[in-house]
């Protein structure tokens, strides 16, 4: 099956009529790709993926870990023996990608491999140990693009995560150490010496 077809057969396949389609391409719905000749071709492989990644050994299990730091390794260690161990029991045929960095970094390379494969329609099914491993903050956005895209999501773990306090304050450090670095620039004592007393406060509750 071609992955760039005329605008009647792309009707076809979507059930719809042609007058529909040029509707969504004014509404910026769905751009359409052009020949040299300017002739409308529509990508089946991105607006009807099943029909490429239908099988289950096509559409892949990824199983997705996160921690924040390094001194956190051993928790990732133990996230990827859980997302093993489960993985395996289900028999399914899965691969496991980690990422170490905050929940609130949405540029993690393992974060943006994953949802590239997601949008490409390479996966069919999402696990991890809980949604907060996932991201900090926005985790519900891309479960609404795995429904979109009929990734199936499991999550091991309902409740809260164990290491969330921990996580958090890890977090938090983070971005204080970010705004340091671009307020020290101005040499400004005052921005100095609230940003200090910040980051110990966050140190002090994390090590309680």
């Amino acid at each position: 099956m071609d992955r760039l077809v005329a605008i009647g057969e792309a009707a076809q396949t979507l059930g719809v009529s042609i007058t529909t389609l040029r509707r969504w391409e004014a509404e910026g719905r769905l751009v359409p790709e052009h020949t040299a000749g300017n002739h409308r071709r529509y990508d089946l492989s991105k607006i009807k993926p099943e029909l490429f990644f239908a099988g289950t050994d096509e559409r892949r299990t990824i199983a997705y870990a996160r921690v924040s730091s390094d001194d956190q390794k051993a928790d990732l260690e133990r996230q990827k023996q859980v997302l093993e161990l489960y993985c395996a029991r289900q028999g399914w045929t899965f691969e496991v990608i980690a990422d170490l960095g905050s929940g609130m970094n949405y540029h993690k390379k393992g974060l943006k491999r994953l949802l590239d494969a997601v949008v490409d329609g390479r996966i069919g099914r999402l696990v991890i140990t809980h949604k907060d491993r996932l991201l900090r903050f926005g985790a519900e956005l891309v479960f609404a693009i795995c429904e979109a895209k009929q990734v199936e999501v499991v999550i091991l773990n309902q409740g809260e995560d164990t290491t969330f306090e921990e996580d958090l304050a890890k977090d938090v450090l983070e971005i204080v150490t970010v705004f340091s670095a671009r307020l020290y620039g101005s040499r400004s004592r005052k921005n100095q010496k609230l940003l200090d007393g910040v980051k110990k406060a966050v140190e002090d509750s994390a090590s309680c």
